[in-house]
């Protein structure tokens, strides 16, 4: 069988059966052409180098030209691992393409379209423990203060801040925000999160009332009918074309205002979402409460915020040491 018809067959099974979010297929798509071209480039031109390949292709009828999936074996996906490693790919990138082709072998497998699966003897690298990056609050407040809210685009992204602080939103959920989502009268936003799994997060009037500012200023209305016929009629946050706003345009933003801030180089949108989940705990909140305001499907990635906080080692310490007082 083809392995390029096999990655669309895995892709739109997943798409279409599995249901599984946009981001997720596209590092599936991603991850499936970098192993294919890796196949192409590092494995089938080097024939003359390979004579145990040549010696697997000849025996199962096949050429270096077809390229079908029963050339992959255990050795392939060694040389694949040993390649990825050389371009000194992270160990969480490394992962992330081992776990997309263990889905696509598994997938391939069930289907019978193979009787083995390369990846059978193939152990995953370590998991990289590093703590998320977290802003004290007045961190917070100075890089809260880099959009000029005088105009429509930067009042737009003092919104988006205050909502992301607020909820601690993901920032696929935040894009994907649309107007009957929001429920100001109870101050709370339905949210779609990973795997179409929907909850509800309750925001604070702070936020509330930038989003308002946001949707009911003058520039918002006057561009809504200048784009009527090409901007989403639905979404909230909306680019300067009137279109919703995408992940990668939030993403170029927030570099923009890390520059104006003058803060430390690494604060992404995600940043933000790791703020306010230590603050929360700072401040009192179970992790309970708090996994289900994130959207954690598992309580154990919840808990990695009681190791990043230095506030509330201290308070714990001071609490349970018999001579802290």
């Amino acid at each position: 069988m083809d392995f390029l018809k096999l990655g669309k067959e895995f892709l739109e099974h997943f798409r279409i059966v599995k249901n599984v979010s946009v981001h997720t297929i596209r590092n599936y798509t991603i991850d499936l052409d970098g192993f294919k071209d890796f196949i192409e480039k590092q494995i089938l031109n080097v024939k003359e180098k390979s004579p145990r390949l040549a010696l697997v292709l000849k025996d199962k009828n096949l050429s270096f030209s077809s390229f079908e999936i029963e050339i992959i074996d255990k050795w392939a996906i060694r040389k694949f691992l040993s390649y990825l490693h050389q371009q000194d790919k992270k160990n969480k990138t490394i992962m992330r393409k081992i776990s997309s082709l263990r889905s696509f072998f598994r997938f391939v497998i069930k289907k019978k379209y193979i009787s083995q699966n390369p990846f059978e003897f193939i152990d995953s690298p370590k998991k990289e423990k590093n703590l998320p990056k977290v802003l004290t609050y007045d961190e917070v407040k100075i890089f809260f203060e880099a959009p000029d809210i005088s105009n429509y685009l930067g009042l737009r992204d003092r919104a988006i801040m205050e909502l992301f602080y607020s909820s601690g939103l993901r920032l696929s959920e935040l894009v994907g925000l649309s107007k009957k989502d929001i429920d100001f009268a109870n101050s709370i936003i339905t949210v779609m999160g990973k795997g179409k799994k929907q909850r509800i997060v309750p925001i604070t009037e702070n936020a509330a009332n930038w989003v308002k500012q946001y949707l009911s200023s003058i520039d918002r209305m006057q561009d809504t009918k200048l784009h009527k016929k090409q901007k989403n009629e639905q979404a909230i946050f909306l680019n300067k074309w009137g279109e919703r706003i995408t992940v990668r345009s939030v993403d170029r933003n927030f570099k923009d205002y890390l520059i104006k801030s003058g803060l430390s180089s690494d604060i992404t949108p995600h940043t933000i979402r790791h703020s306010i989940a230590t603050h929360w705990l700072e401040n009192g909140m179970d992790l309970k409460t708090i996994q289900m305001l994130l959207g954690h499907s598992c309580l154990a990635t919840t808990t990695i915020y009681t190791h990043v906080s230095s506030k509330l080692k201290r308070k714990v310490y001071d609490q349970a040491h018999p001579r802290a007082k």
